[in-house]
């Protein structure tokens, strides 16, 4: 079948050459072999929630609406495999009545997890790195249209290397993840100036599970996230004012169901330098985009991963979001911040907006050409390549 795709924002639209929808493993095989016969690209979509072109493609664009299945190994009661297509919404409900959970979650579940571990995508909290550190293996359909398991048993190099592939090793007909026992959290919202939340930073980030905070342009205030275990003694805020409570089980508590649709631009920098980087991002905003800006700049914390292309590979990172009503025009404001973002050793959020390609990205990774080795091996003939994916990775 033949029709425009959207991703969830608007802004990117374009219409493949055909979209499938493969029903079992072996189709979506089957479908990769025919695309290197006929010479054509294959691109997997989610759930459309990246504003970066990484899907686009003029060939073939699969879904895995059909993929959605879930299984509990029984060698490890706390590993359990998934379907491709299975959403981080809909797997953390069945992984609840399991007794299991992600240990942590973003904003937003609404993404496929393959999709959200292929972006790199993470919550907030200094001891937490992104979501992908959960995967330890599973069945990937590669490049020559082989369905092969793969495992950190055996290859954990490989597996480092796909827990932030952008979809150019190949395609999970099912991911196995290790997950947590579930946990409950207590969700508190502050409110304060940004002077005293900057001041105080370092302190929340220390002491409490998960902290982030936004800033409001308009009024320079800020809206501060704490997020603890449920049993733990809430710590107060002295110089903040509490807005509301929640405990509920993590997978109910961490994400937030919003309607407002938004751009995103997304900066991932070593966590010595965030605070500064974010003073000069706040200068910046204030003294040239307070007037046109509509809405919030997003601070958080991640810990250091081992991943290949993880925009926390080596080093505790802090995260600078820019945000911008989907209505309201963006690239003026974000190409303004970006240089800042870049100047401080940020690293773009592969699902996010940004300007840049192979040779800017490539000093970033300390282990970006063994990446591109890996991509060879799984890929030989490119067929999860496009244009943009060619100038992104410097691949001839």
């Amino acid at each position: 079948m033949t029709r425009e795709w959207s991703n969830w924002s608007g802004s990117l639209s374009f219409t493949p050459g055909r979209i499938e929808a493969p029903e079992n493993d072996d189709a979506l095989a089957d479908l990769v072999r025919r695309a290197v016969r006929d010479g054509a690209a294959v691109r997997v979509v989610g759930s459309g929630h990246s504003s970066s072109p990484l899907v686009q493609t003029r060939d073939v664009l699969v879904t895995l609406t059909n993929l959605r299945h879930i299984e509990t190994p029984r060698q490890d009661p706390r590993e359990v495999t998934i379907g491709g297509g299975i959403t981080l919404d809909q797997a953390g409900k069945t992984f609840l009545a399991r007794g299991l959970a992600f240990a942590n979650l973003g904003d937003i579940d609404k993404q496929t997890v393959a999709g959200a571990f292929a972006t790199g995508t993470h919550g907030t909290g200094a001891t937490l790195p992104p979501l992908a550190t959960h995967l330890v293996g599973g069945r990937l359909v590669t490049g020559t249209g082989d369905l092969v398991e793969v495992g950190s048993e055996d290859d954990p190099e490989l597996v480092r290397a796909l827990r932030a592939a952008l979809g150019v090793l190949g395609i999970f007909a099912s991911m196995r993840l290790r997950l947590v026992p579930v946990f409950r959290l207590r969700k508190r919202q502050w409110c304060s100036r940004a002077e005293d939340c900057l001041r105080e930073f370092d302190d929340l980030a220390r002491n409490h599970r998960h902290v982030d905070f936004y800033w409001y342009p308009r009024s320079d205030e800020v809206k501060i996230r704490t997020m603890d275990l449920a049993d733990d003694s809430p710590a107060e805020l002295p110089f903040a004012r509490l807005l509301d409570e929640e405990v509920g089980w993590s997978n109910e508590v961490i994400p937030n169901n919003r309607e407002l649709r938004f751009e995103e631009m997304e900066y991932s920098v070593p966590a010595e330098r965030g605070l500064a980087c974010f003073e000069e991002v706040r200068e910046r905003v204030k003294a040239h985009w307070r007037q046109i800006v509509g809405w919030r700049v997003l601070y958080r914390t991640v810990a250091a991963d081992d991943t290949l292309l993880s925009t926390a590979y080596g080093r505790p990172t802090a995260t600078i979001s820019l945000h911008q009503n989907n209505t309201l025009p963006f690239w003026g404001f974000f190409r303004d911040i970006e240089p800042i973002l870049r100047a401080c050793g940020g690293r773009p959020h592969w699902g996010k907006l940004h300007t840049l390609r192979a040779d800017d990205l490539r000093p970033l990774y300390p282990e970006w050409e063994r990446f591109l080795a890996i991509r060879r091996s799984c890929d030989p003939e490119g067929v999860f390549l496009t244009p943009y994916l060619r100038d992104l990775l410097g691949v001839d």
